[in-house]
């Protein structure tokens, strides 16, 4: 799967786990907006929409398109 296509089913309410660093992570939404979590110790960050996820999301210091290249054969 290509960046836009995973960030499309995103903002069509589509879930993903994936791991970096061997640390595994879960993009989620609800009603309320969008979440990136860090499954080994629950540290929820809280986004309005997926956009903003993907615009503001850090793991490491870095954002999900910074790592694409490192995890986009687990979407």
């Amino acid at each position: 799967m290509d960046y836009k296509t995973m960030a499309d089913s995103l903002a069509y309410g589509e879930e993903y786990n994936f791991y970096y660093e061997d640390e595994e992570y879960w993009i989620s939404k609800n009603s309320d907006g969008n979440y990136l979590t860090k499954v080994s110790d629950g540290y929820t960050q809280e986004f309005k929409n997926s956009n903003e996820l993907l615009e503001k999301a850090e793991i490491n210091g870095k954002s999900i398109m910074e790592i694409w290249e490192d995890i986009k054969n687990q979407f």
